[in-house]
């Protein structure tokens, strides 16, 4: 029988883990590339033969995703599975026409296949868009269950962006960790805050070894804490799945993939930012959120914000640095450093995009949209050196870092400086405790 040719459509997370678990040992398939998008420098590599297993003694290439019609035609692919997020439909579907038309079938894997049972209970958190405030809920549920007595693990969605085989499996306990694994900001962004915490969290490429790592850590282990990245669904089958939704982006959580799988297969929605969205807002995501999943319950919450140097922001002109995803990948506008500036009175917001320099000018080019913002983007060294150079450069009083990481610590900044932190605060009931008491319950029979 003729194997199957495949392509992976990906960015360098989902895409490996649904070979993984769904292709690297079906010899009745042929995975004859990966290809790759929204980030930079991911593609002209390969995925290697260590981890592609037996079937795949050489590899498998990875190609740009600008390259996807003329490879379905010239390795004779018979299908294209689409393995990345946080897509509105209109793009799922648009990549679908191209792969069709180009003589392929398009696929969609679901989590039946591709989510793994670990030997401990499991809390997932995703969200339905980048930029939810899916970190800050996993903190808090981090914080919450250590509280109650139980050791947790968190596993974080995967960025392998540097040496595949070098991350297989990434565990991180120390701040020196984020340096032995050379973390890129955004890696830095989910890791350092549980590590500040003293909580343990792994990432990396292969999740099936990753959670017999996590489940046998030297530290203990009684729950494994899923941290989902961008909208996906988890890789792990949870016991308690916890979505968070963003009212200042309503109908969003039905109208990008696979944002709409995380609601609907929730057992718990947070609608977080309830403090800075409009009544309106919040009233349409709750309506989404019932006619969709009616027996999910319904977590109102607030992002609250605090600032170390509020005298950095009051009268001053401000340039305001925000995580990089979010304005991307995820579209904001605005975020928790526009909120402070406006909060603390900063007397204007500097848009530094003429003053953007190397990839970051690129950057601003892919994502117009992103307005006078600067994206704390750092997948690699030179973004890092051109994101400093940016800064430098940005004729303004002082910068305002909204990133969930210390910048300063990464980049040296020659402007004062007012650091911006948010946490997830519950308003009315049920809160996070009312929901993890019954977790418990349900794990401990």
């Amino acid at each position: 029988m003729k194997k199957r040719k495949i392509i992976i459509i990906g960015a360098a997370g989902r895409d490996f883990h649904n070979f993984n678990t769904v292709y690297r040992d079906n010899a009745d398939c042929d995975v004859v590339a990966f290809t790759a998008a929204q980030i930079p420098d991911i593609a002209g590599r390969k995925y290697p033969a260590s981890l592609a297993g037996s079937l795949y003694p050489d590899g498998i290439p990875i190609y740009e995703e600008t390259d996807l019609e003329r490879l379905i035609k010239e390795l004779d692919a018979d299908e294209c599975v689409f393995s990345y997020s946080d897509l509105p439909y209109a793009a799922v579907m648009g990549m679908s026409a191209k792969v069709n038309a180009a003589g392929a079938d398009f696929t969609l894997p679901g989590h039946k296949q591709t989510m793994i049972k670990s030997s401990k209970p499991v809390v997932a958190v995703g969200a339905i868009r980048t930029g939810c405030g899916k970190s800050q809920t996993s903190r808090r549920i981090a914080d919450a269950l250590a509280a109650k007595g139980l050791k947790v693990i968190a596993i974080r969605h995967p960025m392998p962006y540097g040496d595949l085989d070098a991350q297989k499996v990434q565990r991180f306990a120390e701040l020196e960790d984020l340096e032995k694994y050379n973390c890129t900001i955004e890696e830095m962004e989910e890791y350092e805050p549980h590590i500040q915490r003293g909580n343990v969290i792994y990432a990396g490429v292969d999740y099936e070894a990753i959670i017999h790592a996590a489940e046998n850590d030297p530290k203990g282990c009684d729950v494994i804490l899923w941290d989902g990245g961008n909208n996906d669904f988890p890789f792990y089958k949870p016991d308690l799945m916890v979505t968070v939704v963003d009212p200042h982006r309503p109908g969003h959580e039905l109208s990008y993939y696979p944002g709409e799988v995380t609601l609907r297969i929730a057992d718990v929605v947070v609608i977080n930012k309830i403090d800075s969205a409009d009544f309106d807002k919040i009233q349409k995501v709750r309506q989404n959120i019932e006619r969709v999943n009616p027996h999910a319950k319904i977590v109102d919450a607030a992002s609250t914000i605090t600032v170390d140097n509020p005298k950095a922001i009051r009268g001053k002109r401000v340039l305001v640095v925000e995580d990089g995803p979010t304005l991307t990948h995820g579209e904001m506008k605005l975020g928790a450093g526009i909120v402070a500036a406006r909060r603390y009175g900063a007397a204007q917001i500097i848009d530094p995009r003429q003053y953007a320099v190397g990839k970051l000018a690129e950057t601003f080019l892919i994502y117009p949209e992103i307005g006078a913002l600067l994206p704390a983007m750092g997948y690699g060294a030179q973004q890092i050196k051109d994101l400093s150079a940016t800064i430098e450069k940005v004729d303004c009083d002082s910068v305002v870092i909204a990133t969930p990481i210390d910048l300063a610590r990464i980049i040296k900044i020659n402007k004062p400086t007012a650091r911006v932190d948010y946490n997830l605060q519950e308003i009315g009931s049920p809160a996070i405790d009312d929901v993890l008491d019954e977790f418990i319950r349900k794990i401990s029979g």
